[in-house]
């Protein structure tokens, strides 16, 4: 009787269990909810936080002025990322299959990691202006890091069985990287790019914020200064909206990467 009442409330328990999917769904609907009827019921100030629906129709009301300095963040988010991104990973393959050079460059890059790299920004805007070249170069420090550490990690978590194959068989560095490492460690290397990548979105936007003409992060300030909370909400669900889509592509890849990783565990 015992075993028969276990199991059939195991049984009533998976019926009733929410995937993590709906759970994240059903979170951010509440999250909506709230935002809309918090301001409206006067729990919260509307020059703090305008009502969803006011938000909603500022974004609208100026949909020509928001996209044309989204794309502007865009193209300084993607020649970032592309620097970050593809310097750290590479960078952290190449350097973390070298033992002597990781033991030295590694702790020196958790040093500088560990520095807030918005403090050094005047330095950036002296150097390169108030321009894009200034926030593009900030943004590639802020997120190469993250990659870098990342992927040096995960390289070192990496079966030894596999290296001293590929060295039987006299496999050149380029071959050692691409065909032995980047599969094995790809789930490492694709956090690492997830943290990269929403940290290279952070310092575009910082940097706009800051010092700039132009850019999402440039609208949000300006809004603010002229107390215009709605706009300001609406400069801020894009950004939001921004991270969810480049988490979405993450997700994606990492989807199509799952062969690599179940081809290297068969191996």
């Amino acid at each position: 009787m015992s075993s028969a009442a276990t199991a059939a409330a195991a049984a009533s328990a998976s019926r009733f269990r929410v995937e993590p999917a709906t759970m994240r769904r059903l979170l951010g609907l509440a999250l909506l909810i709230l935002w809309e009827v918090l301001p409206r019921a006067g729990f919260i100030p509307s020059l703090f936080l305008p009502p969803l629906t006011e938000t909603l129709r500022a974004l609208v009301a100026g949909g020509g002025e928001y996209l044309r300095h989204l794309l502007l963040s865009l193209y300084a988010i993607g020649l970032s990322m592309l620097a970050a991104c593809g310097i750290g990973i590479g960078a952290g393959l190449l350097i973390g299959s070298i033992a002597p050079v990781r033991r030295v460059v590694q702790p020196l890059a958790s040093g500088l990691y560990a520095v807030p790299l918005v403090i050094l920004y005047p330095l950036f805007t002296a150097w390169f202006g108030i321009g894009p070249q200034s926030k593009i170069v900030f943004a590639s420090i802020y997120g190469l890091l993250p990659c870098f550490l990342g992927t040096v990690a995960g390289v070192q978590t990496i079966d030894r069985q596999y290296v001293t194959v590929a060295r039987s068989m006299k496999a050149s560095r380029w071959q050692m990287v691409s065909r032995v490492l980047l599969p094995a460690a790809i789930p490492t290397v694709l956090s690492a790019f997830r943290v990269g990548g929403a940290l290279v979105i952070v310092g575009i936007v910082v940097a706009e914020m800051l010092t700039s003409t132009e850019g999402i992060g440039y609208l949000i300030t300006r809004y603010r200064t002229l107390l215009e909370s709605p706009r300001v909400s609406a400069g801020i669900l894009v950004v939001v909206a921004l991270v969810v889509a480049f988490d979405s592509l993450v997700r994606l890849l990492e989807r199509r990467t799952r062969h690599w990783r179940l081809s290297t565990r068969s191996a």
